[in-house]
Formats: structure tokens, sequence, C-alpha cells
């Protein structure tokens, strides 16, 4: 969600019951502002809300060069001051993965402990033996690695919105007028906004008819299980709205014939597993 058009986009998914206070949303439109100066960000967005039992983490994101590589993860408590998140690392998600569960408790420094079940002796001898490991994540860092899966799994763009370079920098496709209502309506012209995965596997056919340019993404309607999506049109069919069920709380929008989208995320940063026994 960009930042210079917060006001109008937060009315925009005000449906879904994701909004902000009139006070928050004042501090957020002042500090986002001084946010990019201070950090010499080409563009700000208001990424969202993480739930804590003890406090809120608002994120925003700042932008330099590369719209989908080039991203800096900033928290607040209060919507104005904001403090830089480590980068996410192959190793950080896979200690997150097997330490950290449960809420958010709201607090940078908190650090999360797990018990593990190991097994002694063999055969029949055995003997479970439960010991408690102590490990070293902090929330800080917990917060880092769950903007970063939700973002790689579920951020989500129109088709057309950004136009890769033939060196593969990716940027906002200043040309991007909007889908229509017809094409808005189609969950395949909704796209992950991430390194792609499918797209690798569609045929040659299949590529042939795709502009390299902007057909660089992989869309929604490839996700498995199907269903994993909720597509429909809201205030009075004037903006059309997409829910993520796997990670609820992530919604993105668009205003059909314009170029105004974004997404945000409102919800506890826990994903929905229980979702391919839903459908």
């Amino acid at each position: 969600m960009d930042s210079n058009t917060l006001y109008y986009s937060l009315d925009l998914v005000s449906g879904t019951g994701l909004t902000l206070s009139s006070e928050q949303r004042a501090a957020l439109h002042t500090s986002l502002v001084i946010l990019k100066k201070n950090y010499k960000f080409n563009r700000v967005l208001l990424w969202g809300k993480i739930l804590g039992i003890k406090g809120d983490y608002f994120i925003a994101q700042g932008v330099k060069d590369d719209e989908m590589r080039d991203k800096n993860i900033l928290y607040s408590f209060n919507c104005v001051d904001w403090h830089l998140l480590p980068p996410t690392t192959e190793d950080m998600l896979a200690e997150v993965s097997a330490a950290a569960k449960g809420r958010f408790v709201g607090d940078p420094s908190h650090e999360y402990e797990h018990t593990e079940t190991r097994r002694q002796g063999e055969g029949d001898e055995a003997v479970e033996e439960e010991v408690s490991v102590r490990i070293k994540v902090k929330e800080e860092v917990r917060l880092a690695a769950t903007v970063h899966t939700i973002d790689t799994e579920v951020s989500v763009v129109p088709r057309g919105a950004f136009i890769r370079s033939p060196h593969g920098l990716v940027q906002t496709n200043r040309s991007f007028e909007g889908l229509s209502f017809s094409e808005a309506d189609k969950l395949r012209n909704f796209l992950h906004f991430t390194e792609p995965r499918s797209l690798k596997q569609k045929s040659i056919l299949e590529t042939a008819e795709q502009d390299p340019s902007i057909d660089f993404l992989d869309p929604l309607s490839s996700d498995v299980p199907k269903g994993s999506w909720s597509l429909q049109f809201e205030r009075g069919s004037s903006v059309c709205v997409v829910r993520s069920l796997l990670w609820l709380g992530l919604t993105g929008y668009h205003v059909p014939n314009t170029p105004q989208h974004g997404y945000i995320y409102m919800g506890d940063g826990l994903k929905n597993m229980d979702l391919p026994f839903m459908l």
C-alpha cells in the first residue's frame, strides 16, 4: 500500500474490517514521509500490522531500485518511531520455523524456547526424554521472517502493474492504466509479487503467448490447493478485492481502469494450516 495514497487505499479495504484509527493514520501519513527522506527510499509502502499480545507491530517497507528484491523492512509500535529489521536468510527461516510458535508477544527482545523429545536406547528399552532447549531466536527475527514469508507466499499485484527490464530490474509500469472490469474478474490476472516458481514449468506454446516484460510472475490461479483465494467486487462494484485464505488478513485491492492497486496484511502472523481441510 503506497504511502502517497494512504487514506484512499485504507478506505478501499475498510469493508473487510481492516482499518486504523484516525490518530494512527495521521501519524503514519507524517512519519512515512520522514522515513522516505531519511533512508533515501524511492517509495515507502505500508505493509500492514501484526497483532501481538502486549503490543502490535506496524510494518513498513522501503523500496530503492528494484521493486521486488530491493526492500527494507521496518517496524513501529506508535506509527512514529521506526526500527529497521534484519535481512532474512535461509538459516533464519529454519530457526524461526523450529522455535517460534504461537502468538506474537509484542516484545522484540522476547526469546522463544521449545521442547524436543529424544529417544534413548534401542528397541523396547527405548525411553523418551524431554529436553528443554532454549533457542536464541528473538521475536524481532521472527517478525522479519514472518513478513518475508507472507510476501513470498501471498503478495499480490494486478497483471501489468510492474515491468521487468532486459537486465532483470523490476520497476513500476508507468503506462499501466489498470485492468478492465472483465479482466479484474479473473484470478489469473492477479500475480504473486515474488520470484516465480510455476512459470518455468509452462510449455513453449504457453510462454509464446506471453509478454516477457510483464508476464514474469506466477498467477494466483496456479496456487495449490485450489480455492485458497477469494475474489469479489465491493463498494458498488467499483473496487476488486482479493483475499488470501492461507494467510488470513492479507487483502489485495485494485480499482479497474485506474493504476490504483496494492495489498495490506492485518492479522496475528499465523498461517492457516487447516486450509486444505476447509476446502
